[in-house]
C-alpha cells in the first residue's frame, strides 16, 4: 500500500466516531431523499398502469336522469373518442353488528355490455361476467371495494343490507373488488374505509330499483388523441343541460385522482426539501471536520511536501478520506431509503388501492443520490482542501500564530466578577468568533431541524380541534340527495334526544369573475350558524349574513376577486340559472375552495321555496344510537353519519401514519443534532489538547479541565437553542409554503411541547457527547499532548 493510503486508514481509525456520525448525517439526507421519491416513483407507476389496464375516463358528468337515446349525440361532439353510461346511487348500509353508519356507492354493471372505462378489477370471489341477478331468496351479488371489505372482514358469501330507493334489500358479497374511480374511498375528502365502500351489482337490478329502464345519471367520457378537455367539457355540459346535468369536469376534480394527485405533490416537494436541509448540514460538518483536521496535521503536510508529495496527491488524499465517509453515508441511506420506502408503501396500501403496488427504487434516483452526496462532500471540504494544498512547507512547519489576547466584551462591559473557568471558556469564545459562529450555527440546526420534524404532529392536533371542535359543533349530521322542504328539520328536532337542529343547502355552481372560472359549491348555511361554522386558520369565526359570499382566500385569488366585486355563480343543478352575487368577504381556510352564502338568501335567489339538503344535530349524550335507528326509517334521508365515528375512523388511519412519519423525521433529526454536538466536542478537543494537558501539570483536577471545554459547549447550546427555535419556526413557515395547494394549505401552529422536545433532544446529545469527551480527557497522554514544536 502507498504511504498515503495507510495514512487514510489511520486517519480513519482515529476518527471513527466522528466519521460514522457525518456518514449518519449524510445517510439520513440520502435516506429521506430515496424515501420519498421513490415512494412517488412507485405511485406514479401503480396509478399509471392500473388507468391504463382498467381504461380511467378522462371526463365525468352526472344527470338527474337521461335517456339512453342521447349517447349516440355524446359520441358525436368533438374531440370525444367514447362514452359510457351508468346508473349510480348512494345509500345506507348496514352490517349486522355494526351501529355506526355507513355510506355505500351503488354502481349498476350492465348484462348487455362490458364497461369500457373505469372497468372493475376482481381481486377474489366470482370472476366471471358481472356480478349476477338477483338469487332465488332475492337477494343481489354484489362486488365490494376491497378496502371497504377488508375494514370490516367481509368474504365472498357474507350478506349485508342496503336501503335501495327506500327498500331494504340484501347485497351478497361476490368478490372484492377495485376500480380506478375509487383508489381513494372516503367521504369529504378523508380517508374513512369502515364508513364508506362501494357496491357494484347487476345493471338491470339496478335500474329497476330506481326505475331508470332505458336511462341513466352518470356518464364518463374518453378524449380522443389531442382533443382540449375544455372544449369537451364545455359541449357535454351544453348537451346534457336538458337532463338536470351538474357541470361536466376532467379528472383534476375527481376526488380520487385529486387526493392521490395531492399526496404525490406532497412527497414531492418533502423529497426535496427536507434532504436537501439534511444534506446543507452534511456539507457544513464536513468543512468543519476537514478544516479543524487539516489544522490538526499541519506539520504532517508539510513534511509530505517536503517530502516530494504534489499538491494534487495532497488534495487527493483528503478527498478519498471525505469521499469515504461520504460513500458509507449513502450506502447507509440507499439501504435505510428502501427500508423506510417500503414502510410507506405500507401505510399508502390504508389511503390508495391499487391491483399491484410494488415499491420502485430507479437506478436513476441512486444515482442523483450519490450525485447529492458528491456535491454534498465538495461543498463542505473544497475550499478547505485547497487551502492545504497552497500551504508552504516551511510555513506549514511553524505553530499557528498565538491569539490575539485581551479581556472579553463582557469584561469590558464591567461585568468582572466571574469565576476564572468562565472567563478562560469566554475569552476561548471570543478569540475565535468565526469558529464559535459555526458551532453556534450547527446545533441551531439541529434544533430546527427537530422542530421541523414534530410540527406536522402539531399541525393534525390543531386541524382536527378546528374542523371537530370548532367548526363542526354537531354530533349527528344528516343529508338527503336532493332538497327537501325546511320541514324535514322539524321532524328531526322531534327524534330521540336532539336538542338541535341547523339546516344548510348546497348547490352546485360554477364561479366567474372576468375570465376567471372556478367550479365549487354554493354552501348555504344559517345566518348565525353554531353548529355548522366558518372558522379560519386562526380559529376565527365569519358568519355570512350579508346578501353576498363568504370566499375561501385561495378561490378569491383564482378568480382574482377582492371583497366588494360582483361574481356570477352559474347553478349546475336543476334549470339553468346564473346569479350575480358580491364578496362580501374572505376567509383564510385549510380546506378546499369554499363559497359560503346566507342559506334563505340563496333560496330567495333561486326561487325554489325555502329548502335544505343537510341537518346537523346536536343531541343528549348516550342518545346517539337510538337517533341514528330513527334516521333509517326517514325514506328523504339518504345517510346519517356520527362525527365521533367519522372522528375516530380518521384518526385509526391519519393520526397514526402522521405519528410514524413524525417519529423518522424525528429521528433523523436526533442524529443530525449528535452528529453535530458530537462533532463540535471532539474537535474542540483535539484542538486544545495542549492547553488542557498544560492546565492539568498546573495542578487542576481532571473536573476542573473538562468544566472549560464542556462547559463551552454549555453556552454554545445555550445560545443555539433560541436561535434553533427561531429557525424551525422559518422552516416550517417556508415548508408549508411549499406544501400549500387548492385542497389543503396546513396551518403553522407549534406546540410548546415541540420546542420543549427539540430541546430536550439536543440537550441529551450534549450530554452523552459530553460523557465521551470526559472520558476521553481523562485518559488524554500529558506527555503526548505537551510536545512542543521548534
Amino acid at each position: 500500500m502507498k504511504a498515503l493510503d495507510i495514512k487514510l486508514l489511520r486517519d480513519l481509525r482515529l476518527l471513527w466516531s466522528q466519521a460514522l456520525t457525518i456518514a449518519l448525517v449524510v445517510g439520513s439526507g440520502v435516506a429521506g431523499f430515496v424515501t420519498t421519491l421513490s415512494a412517488v416513483d412507485s405511485l406514479e407507476r401503480a396509478r399509471d398502469a392500473f388507468y391504463a389496464r382498467a381504461g380511467f375516463a378522462d371526463i365525468f358528468a352526472g344527470v338527474e336522469r337521461a335517456p339512453r337515446a342521447v349517447v349516440a349525440e355524446l359520441r358525436a361532439l368533438p374531440g370525444v373518442a367514447d362514452v359510457q353510461v351508468t346508473t349510480e346511487h348512494a345509500v345506507r348500509i348496514e352490517i349486522p353488528g355494526v351501529h355506526d353508519p355507513i355510506i355505500g356507492q351503488l354502481i349498476g354493471v350492465p348484462r348487455d355490455r362490458p364497461l369500457t372505462m373505469n372497468r372493475v378489477t376482481l381481486r377474489r370471489g366470482r370472476a366471471e361476467g358481472g356480478p349476477g341477478p338477483a338469487l332465488a331468496d332475492g337477494a343481489l351479488p354484489a362486488w365490494v371495494s376491497e378496502s371497504f371489505a377488508e375494514a370490516h372482514g367481509l368474504e365472498p358469501g357474507d350478506r349485508l343490507q342496503a336501503l335501495v330507493n327506500g327498500r331494504l334489500r340484501t347485497l351478497q358479497v361476490a368478490a372484492l373488488a377495485l376500480s380506478p374511480e375509487y383508489i381513494f374511498a372516503g367521504l369529504f375528502g378523508a380517508p374513512d374505509p369502515r364508513g364508506f365502500g362501494v357496491f357494484w351489482i347487476d345493471g338491470d337490478a339496478m335500474d329497476a330499483a330506481w326505475d331508470m329502464r332505458g336511462a341513466f345519471n352518470r356518464v364518463a367520457v374518453k378524449l380522443a388523441p389531442a382533443a382540449s378537455e375544455r372544449a369537451v367539457v364545455d359541449a357535454l355540459t351544453r348537451a346534457l343541460a336538458p337532463y338536470g346535468a351538474s357541470l361536466a369536469h376532467g379528472r383534476d376534480d375527481q376526488i380520487s385522482h385529486t387526493m392521490l394527485g395531492n399526496e404525490i405533490a406532497e412527497q414531492r416537494v418533502l423529497g426535496t426539501v427536507m434532504p436537501a436541509i439534511f444534506l446543507g448540514v452534511a456539507a457544513f460538518l464536513l468543512n468543519v471536520v476537514v478544516s479543524r483536521l487539516v489544522a490538526t496535521q499541519r506539520e504532517q503536510i508539510a513534511a509530505l511536501k517536503a517530502l516530494g508529495y504534489a499538491n494534487r496527491a495532497i488534495a487527493r488524499h483528503y478527498l478519498q478520506l471525505v469521499g469515504l465517509i461520504v460513500a458509507l453515508g449513502l450506502a447507509i441511506g440507499v439501504a435505510l431509503g428502501k427500508w423506510l420506502g417500503l414502510m410507506l408503501l405500507g401505510l399508502y396500501a390504508e389511503f390508495f388501492r391499487f391491483p399491484r403496488f410494488d415499491h420502485v427504487l430507479e437506478p436513476s434516483l441512486v444515482l442523483v443520490a450519490g450525485g447529492l452526496s458528491v456535491l454534498t462532500a465538495l461543498a463542505g471540504t473544497l475550499g478547505a482542501i485547497a487551502a492545504t494544498v497552497r500551504l508552504a512547507p516551511a510555513e506549514a512547519m511553524r505553530p499557528p500564530a498565538p491569539g490575539r489576547y485581551r479581556p472579553t466584551l463582557v469584561e469590558r462591559l464591567g461585568v468582572l466578577r466571574m469565576s476564572t473557568a468562565l472567563r478562560m471558556i469566554l475569552r476561548q469564545m471570543e478569540r475565535r468568533p468565526w469558529r464559535t459562529t459555526l458551532s453556534v450555527g450547527g446545533v441551531a440546526a439541529a434544533v430546527a431541524i427537530v422542530v421541523l420534524g414534530n410540527f406536522f404532529r402539531d399541525a393534525i392536533a390543531h386541524i382536527v380541534d378546528t374542523q371537530f371542535n370548532l367548526a363542526l359543533r354537531n354530533d349527528v349530521a344528516v343529508w338527503t340527495l336532493q332538497a327537501t322542504s325546511e320541514r324535514a328539520a322539524g321532524e328531526l328536532a322531534r327524534l330521540p334526544g336532539v336538542t338541535m337542529v341547523e339546516s344548510s343547502r348546497f348547490v352546485e355552481a360554477a364561479l366567474v369573475h372576468g375570465h376567471r372560472r372556478e367550479r365549487t359549491q354554493l354552501r348555504g348555511y344559517a345566518t348565525h350558524p353554531e353548529l355548522y361554522r366558518i372558522v379560519d386558520i386562526d380559529g376565527g369565526t365569519t358568519e355570512p349574513s350579508g346578501l353576498g359570499l363568504v370566499l375561501t382566500d385561495r378561490l378569491a385569488d383564482k378568480l382574482g376577486a377582492r371583497v366588494g366585486d360582483l361574481v356570477q355563480a352559474e347553478i349546475l343543478e336543476g334549470r339553468a340559472r346564473t346569479l350575480v352575487l358580491p364578496v362580501d368577504a374572505t376567509v383564510r381556510e385549510m380546506m378546499g375552495l369554499n363559497a359560503y352564502i346566507d342559506r334563505r338568501v340563496l333560496n330567495r335567489l333561486l326561487g325554489d321555496g325555502d329548502l335544505s339538503s343537510g341537518f346537523v344535530l346536536k343531541i343528549d349524550p348516550g342518545s346517539e344510537p337510538a337517533l341514528l335507528a330513527a334516521t333509517r326509517e326517514m325514506p328523504r334521508a339518504a345517510g346519517a353519519f356520527s362525527k365521533a365515528t367519522m372522528l375516530r375512523n380518521m384518526e385509526e388511519i391519519t393520526a397514526r401514519n402522521i405519528r410514524i412519519m413524525s417519529s423518522v423525521l424525528t429521528a433523523f433529526a436526533a442524529v443530525i443534532a449528535v452528529g453535530v454536538v458530537y462533532n463540535n466536542a471532539r474537535i474542540a478537543l483535539a484542538e486544545r489538547a495542549w492547553e488542557l494537558a498544560s492546565l492539568r501539570v498546573l495542578g487542576f483536577t481532571r473536573a476542573e479541565v473538562s468544566a472549560l471545554l464542556l462547559g463551552e459547549m454549555a453556552l454554545v447550546i445555550a445560545v443555539a437553542l433560541p436561535l434553533g427555535m427561531l429557525a424551525g419556526w422559518g422552516l416550517v413557515h417556508v415548508l408549508v409554503g411549499a406544501l400549500k395547494s387548492d385542497q389543503f394549505f396546513f396551518p403553522v401552529v407549534i406546540l410548546p411541547r415541540t420546542y420543549a422536545w427539540a430541546a430536550i433532544a439536543v440537550v441529551a446529545a450534549g450530554a452523552a457527547s459530553a460523557l465521551v469527551v470526559r472520558r476521553r480527557i481523562d485518559r488524554l497522554d500529558m506527555v503526548a499532548a505537551l510536545k512542543t514544536r521548534e
